[in-house]
C-alpha cells in the first residue's frame, strides 16, 4: 500500500503495536500498511518462522515474550509506545488507505475536547471475499487512543479494551484477512474453544442439555436469519455453521473439564 505524497503538516504522533506467533505469512503485508506511523512495535510470542526477521526489515522495534494471554501482550506492547497516540493491530489485519488518511487527518486537528479513543469498522475477509452480513459487519473495534487512556482486560478470549474517555468513530476500515480455506477454522477451533471455554467457566456453574443443543441452533439462526448472512449465499452459511460449532465447541470443552475435575 502507497499513501500519496501530502503537504506536510503538524500531527500527533502514532505508535502501531502488533502482538505476534509464527505469522510470517501475514506480517509484512500488515507493517507495509502502516509504514507511515512513527513507530512501529511488534511483541512477538517465540516465533519459529520467520516473523521476527521480517518484521525488523521494516524498522519495527521487536520485544520477544513468552505468551502471556491476548490483553498481557498487547498491554506490554502498549507500555513500550512513546507515541502521542496508540493503534491496535493483529497481524492478519491491514489499514486501509482511506483509513489511514483518516487516522493522519484527525490527529492534525485533534483538540483536548474531542475523543480519546476512536473505533473502526472491520471487512472480515473469508475464503478470499468480504462477508458482509451475519454479524460479521462492521464489527466496529477500539483501536486507536490516547497514550495512557487505555489497557486491555485480562481475559482468555476476546479481550476488550478498557478506555478512560469517550470514544469516536471512523469511516475508513480495516481489512481483517481471517481464514483463508475451511481448513484454517478447524486448525484455530481446538485452541479456541479451549479458551472459550475457561472464560466461560467463570460464569456457568454447570453445564445443561440446552447449552449443547438450543444455543449453537440460536447461533445458526441468529447468524442466518435475524442478521441476514443468507444475503452472503453459501459463504454467510458456512460463516453461520461454524459460529454454531463454537458455541457447541465451548460448551462441550466446559462439560469435558467440569466431568473430568468431578471424577478425580
Amino acid at each position: 500500500m502507497r499513501i500519496e505524497d501530502t503537504e506536510t503538516v503538524s500531527r500527533l504522533s502514532i505508535s502501531t503495536v502488533i502482538i505476534t506467533k509464527n505469522e510470517e505469512g501475514n506480517i509484512a503485508e500488515c507493517l507495509q500498511s502502516v509504514k507511515w506511523a512513527d513507530e512501529i512495535i511488534v511483541v512477538d510470542s517465540e516465533s519459529t518462522d520467520r516473523t521476527q526477521e521480517l518484521a525488523r526489515g521494516y524498522s519495527s522495534r521487536v520485544f520477544v515474550r513468552p505468551w502471556e494471554g491476548y490483553g498481557p501482550q498487547k498491554n506490554f506492547g502498549i507500555l513500550q509506545a512513546t507515541g502521542e497516540w496508540i493503534l491496535i493491530l493483529d497481524a492478519d489485519e491491514r489499514v486501509s488507505l482511506g483509513l489511514a488518511k483518516e487516522i493522519q487527518a484527525r490527529l492534525t486537528t485533534w483538540t483536548s475536547g474531542d475523543p480519546r479513543a476512536f473505533c473502526v469498522p472491520r471487512r472480515n475477509v473469508f475464503y478470499g471475499e468480504w462477508v458482509r452480513w451475519g454479524g460479521a459487519y462492521p464489527d466496529l473495534q477500539i483501536r486507536l487512543f490516547q497514550n495512557g487512556q487505555a489497557t486491555y482486560n485480562d481475559v482468555e478470549i476476546h479481550e476488550n479494551l478498557i478506555v478512560e474517555g469517550c470514544i469516536g468513530e471512523f469511516e475508513g476500515y480495516l481489512e481483517h484477512y481471517t481464514e483463508k480455506q475451511i481448513i484454517d477454522h478447524f486448525k484455530k477451533f481446538s485452541h479456541y474453544i479451549t479458551l472459550a471455554a475457561k472464560e466461560k467457566a467463570k460464569s456457568t456453574a454447570r453445564v445443561q442439555w440446552w447449552h449443547l443443543l438450543l444455543n449453537p441452533l440460536g447461533t445458526f439462526l441468529k447468524k442466518y436469519c435475524l442478521k441476514q448472512g443468507f444475503r452472503d449465499g453459501i459463504r454467510g452459511i458456512i460463516f453461520a455453521g461454524f459460529a454454531s460449532m463454537y458455541t457447541f465447541g465451548k460448551y462441550a470443552k466446559l462439560f469435558e473439564s467440569r466431568y473430568s475435575s468431578d471424577n478425580m
